[in-house]
């Protein structure tokens, strides 16, 4: 019979912080592990393309200080994945750094592991011209512009460079872009506990308390593994694991709830149970791990132009009555004036009537009493941006509809500048599988840390 293995989940990214008292709670389970995810692609592919940290600086420090600190000084591994939030070489290096500060300032002395993920667009050429990229759903095929085009491409590391960094003795796993649960399921899995168990228990804990009631991705949670079942806990009075809260997480970001593809393999869930123990943990049981040709998926954005938008709002019944015939009308004139002066697209984002789903909304005839108004342009330059958002946003303020009472103008803008530069614009341009060898591929290089 296996002894239980305690995994501590911090936070859901790091970054967004944990309360002192549920961190040392945690710490006083004597956990076999510290983990933690660093991001993902969700706040889209501005962050990946710039090699800019989502996270602030201050709260990655302040969150990475208690790790580091109370692993090391306890001879408990830490280990960190998709560093920087997207995981590519200046996320990686700007997290090292701040790992590296911390170490000076609290006298510490480790071994650190550092992952690389980014991939060589040589490899990715080569692997497109062979025929072994393979598109995700919805994604349209590959094409040697769009990898020269990505400043940054990484892939999404699994469980088998983490376990290399600690068989060979890191006490610090720092990784780019990993799965989400590889951070989490390394280590137990070297030590020979259930790969499904351990990637399921991984994949919940990546989220921290998020999956626990109420949720929160700015506490600590648990999770236990067993020979054949793993535990989820929480590290806080204030919330507790239920079935239906641990079951519901299933369905986050999810496009099957029972088959969850990762590198080299799928979750299988379909005989997943969720128990309540009567504590405000939960037992979970039944989930496996099927083996699949080992694939990676492929992170990579491209530039695509430059982005201005202002913000405004109105409460005029009247125009909110025809606000889509003014847009329609204002979107006419501004390209009446401009000619081929400037060319821009221009997208309008109506909140209050469908700023959420755009033309998905449902209820087509709701009408609010006052409405936000977010005008975007994105053009091929930062100065063809500004101009068209300026004249755009003039037009729009005094444009004369129909049964217009008042002529001092339609909006009320909450800032000046009203226009804010947002700068340059990235869109994913690979999100597609490649298959390499897990044997061989993110090699990692161990430091001596103090």
């Amino acid at each position: 019979m296996k002894p239980e293995f305690k995994i501590l989940s911090p936070t859901a990214i790091l970054g967004y912080g944990f309360p002192e008292a549920s961190f040392l709670r945690g710490m006083a389970e004597k956990p076999d592990l510290i983990a933690v995810d660093g991001g993902s692609t969700d706040p889209g592919p501005y962050y990946l393309g710039a090699g800019k940290a989502f996270t602030d600086r201050t709260g990655v420090k302040r969150d990475l200080r208690y790790m580091i600190t109370h692993g090391v000084k306890a001879g408990i591994p830490v280990v960190v994945g998709t560093a920087g939030g997207s995981g590519a070489a200046p996320h990686l290096e700007w997290c090292r750094e701040i790992i590296l500060e911390i170490a000076k300032e609290e006298k510490l002395s480790f071994k650190m592991a550092v992952i690389p993920t980014d991939v060589d667009k040589a490899t990715i050429h080569a692997a497109l011209d062979a025929g072994d990229i393979e598109p995700l759903d919805l994604v349209p095929p590959l094409t040697h512009e769009a990898i020269d085009a990505s400043p940054y491409i990484v892939a999404q590391a699994g469980v088998e460079p983490f376990i290399r960094a600690l068989e060979a003795g890191a006490q610090v796993v720092l990784a780019g872009r990993g799965y989400d649960p590889a951070c989490f399921a390394a280590l137990p899995i070297m030590k020979g506990y259930d790969e499904g168990l351990a990637l399921h228990c991984g994949k919940i804990l990546e989220c921290a308390a998020i999956a626990a009631s109420p949720g929160s991705g700015s506490d600590c949670a648990m999770g236990i593994l067993r020979e054949d079942s793993f535990v989820l806990k929480a590290l806080s009075d204030d919330r507790k694991f239920t079935a239906e809260s641990a079951a519901a997480h299933t369905l986050y970001e999810k496009s099957d709830p029972y088959h969850l593809p990762g590198p080299g393999g799928i979750l299988d869930l379909t005989e997943c149970t969720f128990t309540e123990l009567g504590d405000g943990t939960v037992e979970v049981r039944g989930s496996k791990h099927v083996h699949t040709p080992y694939k990676v998926k492929l992170e990579g954005s491209a530039p695509v132009g430059f982005r201005t938008i202002s913000i405004a709002g109105t409460r005029d019944p009247i125009m909110i009555s025809t606000i889509d015939s003014i847009i329609d009308a204002v979107k006419a004139r501004v390209g009446v004036i401009l000619g081929n002066e400037a060319k821009a697209q221009v997208f309008f984002h109506i909140y209050g009537k469908n700023g959420v789903m755009g033309g998905l909304e449902p209820l087509k005839g709701a009408t609010a009493h006052e409405l936000g108004i977010v005008i975007e342009v994105l053009a091929d330059t930062q100065e063809q941006a500004n101009t068209v958002c300026s004249l755009t946003r003039s037009t729009l303020l005094h444009y004369g509809y129909p049964g217009r009472v008042a002529t001092a103008g339609n909006l009320a803008f909450p800032f000046s500048p009203s226009d804010v530069q947002a700068g340059t614009v990235y869109e994913f341009a690979l999100y597609h599988l490649m298959p390499i060898d897990p044997a061989t591929a993110f090699p990692f290089r161990m430091e001596q840390v103090g």
